[in-house]
């Protein structure tokens, strides 16, 4: 049977881009990479309703730059700059080092999968019909510019009591094509 690979890691270097970029030494690594999860897991909770596609983290020498990629860049920025400064204060407590912060808007939202793993997932918890909710995504991204879309559902879907995959697609998907541009 064939082993199962990261999608993403796969293509990094070809296709897709590292989601950190630093490098460190022995002593300073875990660190980097504990502070890392903590500030997407803070932005991830506290940000949750800005449409966050990505966030990407670089570190330079005692300077550390957060690029997040969202659908909404007005909420995070806020009136002023305001909420932008509070999150920059409140990441520096994380990092214990100067943060900057860069807002990239992402200009077609139907096209970023983790965007529309979000709509969905409000879909679900507003207990609509999930086959249809599939279908509506689907025409969604297809409309967007995709050459190819697929769907997979896990889990109780509709509340059964067995657990179940359901899998819709669109237009082709090269899965096993390294240099096409796939996103997961």
């Amino acid at each position: 049977m064939g082993q199962k690979v990261r999608p993403t890691g796969l293509r990094l270097g070809i296709v897709e881009n590292w989601r950190s970029r630093w490098y460190a030494d022995k002593k300073n690594f875990g660190r980097f990479l504990v502070e890392d999860q903590k500030i997407r897991k803070f932005i991830r909770d506290n940000y949750a309703y800005a449409a966050i596609a990505s966030v990407e983290i670089e570190r330079t020498a005692g300077q550390t730059t957060i690029i997040l990629h969202t659908a909404r860049p007005g909420i995070i920025i806020g009136r002023k700059g305001q909420e932008v400064d509070r999150l920059k204060m409140r990441i520096e407590d994380i990092a214990a080092e100067p943060v900057n912060i860069k807002i990239q808007e992402v200009a077609t939202p139907e096209l970023s999968a983790q965007l529309v793993a979000d709509s969905i997932r409000e879909q679900l918890q507003k207990r609509s019909s999930f086959r249809r909710t599939m279908k509506r995504v689907i025409e969604q991204v297809m409309e967007g510019g995709a050459q190819g879309v697929k769907v997979r559902l896990a889990g109780r879907i509709g509340g059964s009591d067995m657990a179940r995959r359901e899998v819709q697609s669109a237009g082709k998907i090269p899965l096993q094509t390294l240099r096409a541009k796939i996103d997961y």
